[in-house]
């Protein structure tokens, strides 16, 4: 049963330094290329989220050997050739990524398996990813003719396609390149604005080849890649909630180590700086696979902003918390391009204006956004998550200057990202 909960914390300031949990786009990515992958791979950071979860427990049902102590994992593999057909139903819970991108895997395996997800993964479309698979060759079916899960997938010989993208989604266009690993030929993805290239960068670490020209992708079919480590840094979009703490809670300063900055993911530091915000930014390893940096944000004077255009595949999982932050900016923020906020976990652009409007936030929803007015005191009340861990954190946030307690229901859904998430926010908070 879910579990609500109080968030009273008027009157505090947030102070000293934290480590984010792992990046949940690489930590996903990391299990999918060690499964396929010849030899043992290491996974260090790894994010022990539920959505994750679920991948590991997907991948142990295809008869991939896999040990989690901590946040260190051990995945041992012969290939993908040497998968079992699995006997139960492959169940992703909430986790679109894992969904998704198991569609690409699996359609290029002899394999025939069925995914199914919790009820808001049922509500998700699919045919975005299925349809270009299909293109290949690859047999999906499901309700709305592949549109919904549960999802039947029966492996096949796939060809190479040359695909354009109709919208900025990492998750087709990594289902597409996990599929083209399997195709004969050489598979295209054009994109008109470049998504999070978490899959192209690490195919490299896995010995695989892969030609990036701005936003075309190409990879040849056939490749046989090996087992390696993987280190998974901070997750910038659990990271960002923080960020907005530090910025908007009084005489606050907070302190966040290794968190990734990965160019296609850092569109929140831009937002940051053209708000005005006092966030440094000091780059550990730029040269690494992924690179990290140390963040530090003090409390801030913000004004309002446009976000738009190709910084929304940059930032599109932060904006329920910069409409947070917008509130508290001087001036009209708009943001506008985000409609793919409302294939989120939930509609994120009518979940967002719902719940802060209840804080007294003068916000409002448009067709691809939101505009909001600020800065505005915001008050207390009682908040749905729609058991998206994005909103929940969001609110749980603003229970951090409202002037009396957030009363937020089925808090419980942040595990899916961040199962420390209040016990950071404890460690931070000074009175």
């Amino acid at each position: 049963m879910p579990q609500s909960k109080t968030i009273d914390y008027q009157n505090v300031n947030l102070k000293g330094t934290i480590q984010v949990p792992g990046d949940k786009s690489i930590s996903h990515r990391s299990i999918m290329f060690g499964a396929i992958a010849k030899g043992t791979t290491t996974v260090s950071g790894f994010l022990l989220g539920e959505d994750c979860l679920s991948t590991i427990d997907c991948f142990r049902k295809l008869g991939v050997k896999i040990e989690v102590d901590g946040t260190n994992v051990t995945i041992q593999s012969a290939g993908i050739e040497a998968w079992e057909e699995p006997k139960e139903i492959l169940y992703t819970g909430n986790s679109g990524t894992t969904t998704r991108l198991m569609l690409g895997i699996l359609s290029g395996t002899s394999l025939h398996t069925v995914m199914t997800g919790d009820a808001s993964i049922g509500k998700r479309p699919m045919r975005r990813v299925a349809d270009p698979l299909r293109l290949m060759g690859a047999k999906i079916s499901g309700r709305a003719d592949g549109q919904y899960t549960p999802l039947a997938i029966q492996g096949t010989t796939l060809k190479a396609i040359d695909y354009t993208m109709p919208v900025a989604s990492a998750q087709v266009k990594s289902a597409i390149l996990f599929a083209g690993l399997r195709a004969q030929g050489t598979t295209i993805v054009r994109e008109q604005e470049v998504s999070r290239d978490h899959t192209e960068r690490m195919l490299k670490q896995f010995g695989g080849s892969i030609t990036v020209d701005g936003g075309v992708v190409s990879i040849e079919g056939g490749q046989q890649l090996t087992g390696t480590h993987v280190n998974v840094p901070g997750d910038i979009s659990s990271a960002a909630f923080f960020l907005v703490a530090g910025a908007i809670v009084p005489n606050s300063e907070i302190t966040l180590e290794n968190v990734g900055v990965n160019p296609t993911r850092s569109g929140i530091i831009d937002v940051f700086e053209n708000m005005g915000a006092q966030l440094s930014v000091h780059i550990d390893d730029e040269n690494a696979h992924e690179p990290t940096a140390t963040l530090k944000i003090q409390t801030s004077q913000l004004k309002a902003t446009t976000i738009e255009g190709d910084m929304i595949p940059r930032l599109i999982d932060e904006i329920p918390i910069l409409a947070l932050l917008a509130t508290q900016a001087e001036g009209k923020t708009v943001i506008r391009n985000a409609e793919e906020l409302k294939v989120k976990e939930t509609d994120r652009i009518t979940a967002v204006v719902t719940e802060l409007k209840k804080l007294g936030a003068k916000i409002e929803a448009t067709d691809d956004g939101m505009i909001i007015e600020g800065p505005t005191k915001l008050h207390g009340g009682s908040l749905k998550s729609y058991g998206d861990h994005r909103i929940g954190m969001m609110a749980a946030v603003a229970g951090l200057i409202t002037d009396s307690p957030v009363e937020l229901d089925d808090a419980d859904c942040i595990a899916v990202s961040y199962p420390s998430f209040f016990e950071h926010v404890n460690e931070l908070i000074h009175k």
